[in-house]
């Protein structure tokens, strides 16, 4: 019988966990393909440690060669499947269009930041989701508040100093958190700076972390309070401009840094399958097979998949489930090979954590509340367990930014243009106001050991 073609679009934590899982357990019997833009797995929940400076871009990025021995790696993005043919069609690094043909096909596309059309933001607004964006943002703030030392006029140097987060979700929540810490370490740096640099955190929820336990939601707020970071729930931007944003609540906010973490939605691929979604998610099954195509499997962001421990509900998109589902859709992928027999997902969460940088932190692990230094020692102990490469550069790093003092420089590498929000918006549920709904579960850093780069169960 000849090996099977399993082919897996996207390397985010659940195309990467079925992969692994894949090449071990087939032990060469199968012919296991991964298309990906980039050739390495991103560690989503520490891009804003990267944005802050703290870890360096490559730390997060593990190697497909690497850590997946035994797959194929073909660099490129998947922009056509064919069900009919059982084939997919791939553009490659250099522009060139290619097909693949499976007998199995495993869809993980993952997500793209979520872009509501509010006048401006497009144009002004820089999101979180890749190493540009967090390389951008690093070298963007660097350069604000070294501008803001230099300028004379103070209301100048007020704005340059003013840093706008849209988005109290987890990433919202670390990048404020952390970005204060970074810059004042900055200001600090220059002498001539009189301003303190201001973070600003908006949302339209009644409270930060709106997706967590109350009590974490409140030890975040404190530790943004104590930092001096500018909370303003149940606010959002109405318009974006060059030199400042109009809010919901009519005040305006001179800045030349807009930070867009208001969450994710489906990669744009699902909506080009012509099968079944729920809210731009691909409809499946508990056992993660698409209905009509029993060899089509998808999981992660871009999935739909039925909550068996709620029924009625779909899995959060986190990379807790991401990372586990992708274990899943391997074994099942296997089954329906003729090895084994497939198994519905079932999973309850583990808890969350979220680094706030320093040593403040706020975790749950299995329901239990935790704030301060005990939870950074489980945050930043679970991140290690989590990746499944780079963990010495990682603790080194960290180790170093406790004894040393933080440095940053302006290297200049991404331009402006390589780190801008997608074009593709979404409609507003209101058209005659340009609100923003609570932000979706952007990559919590979720929690509980799972062996991944991502594997948090968490999908930051």
């Amino acid at each position: 019988m000849a090996r099977p073609r399993i082919v897996i679009v996207g390397a985010g934590f659940a195309g990467f966990h079925a992969a692994r899982r894949l090449a071990r357990s087939s032990r060469g019997h199968a012919d296991i393909t991964l298309v990906n833009p980039a050739d390495y797995l991103l560690y989503v929940p520490l891009l804003p440690e990267v944005m802050a400076g703290l870890l360096e871009p490559r730390r997060i990025a593990v190697s497909l060669a690497g850590t997946l021995k035994h797959v194929r790696q073909v660099p490129g993005m998947v922009t056509g499947v064919d069900l009919d043919q059982r084939r997919i069609t791939y553009t490659g690094p250099e522009g060139a269009q290619n097909t693949l043909d499976y007998d199995r096909l495993v869809l993980t596309p993952g997500s793209v930041n979520r872009l509501l059309p509010i006048p401006g933001v497009d144009m002004y607004a820089h999101g979180l989701r890749g190493l540009a964006e967090a390389m951008f943002l690093r070298d963007h703030i660097t350069l604000q508040v070294e501008l803001a030392a230099q300028a004379t006029d103070p209301d100048e140097r007020r704005a340059r100093c003013t840093f706008v987060v849209v988005g109290a979700g987890y990433t919202g929540t670390e990048v404020a958190a952390h970005g204060q810490l970074f810059t004042d370490a900055l200001a600090r740096s220059l002498p001539r700076l009189r301003e303190r640099p201001r973070w600003l955190l908006l949302d339209t929820a009644e409270r930060v972390l709106p997706e967590l336990d109350p009590r974490l939601s409140r030890t975040a707020a404190r530790v943004l309070a104590r930092r001096g970071v500018d909370v303003r729930m149940r606010t959002s931007v109405r318009q974006a401009e060059a030199e400042g944003v109009q809010l919901t609540d009519d005040s305006y906010v001179p800045t030349r840094s807009l930070i867009w973490c208001v969450g994710v939605r489906p990669d744009p691929l699902v909506d080009g399958l012509g099968l079944p979604t729920v809210q731009g998610r691909l409809i499946v099954d508990e056992y993660l097979t698409v209905p009509g195509h029993p060899e089509v499997f998808a999981c992660g962001d871009a999935a739909a998949v039925p909550d068996l421990t709620r029924p009625g509900h779909h899995t959060p998109m986190t990379a807790q489930h991401a990372v586990r589902q992708g274990r899943a859709v391997a074994h099942n992928v296997a089954a329906s090979c003729g090895v084994g027999t497939r198994k519905a997902y079932r999973h309850h969460d583990l808890g969350f954590l979220v680094d706030l940088g320093g040593i403040a932190a706020a975790a749950n692990p299995f329901g239990v509340p935790l704030s301060g230094l005990p939870a950074a020692v489980v945050t930043r102990g679970y991140h290690l367990l989590s990746l499944p490469g780079n963990r010495a550069r990682v603790a080194a790093d960290w180790l170093l930014d406790v004894i040393l003092p933080t440095t940053s420089v302006r290297l200049s590498l991404v331009p402006p243009q390589a780190a801008d929000l997608d074009m593709d918006c979404e409609p507003v549920p209101d058209p005659g106001r340009h609100a923003m709904p609570a932000p979706s579960p952007q990559v919590p850093a979720g929690f509980i050991p799972a062996d991944d780069p991502a594997a948090p169960p968490t999908t930051r």
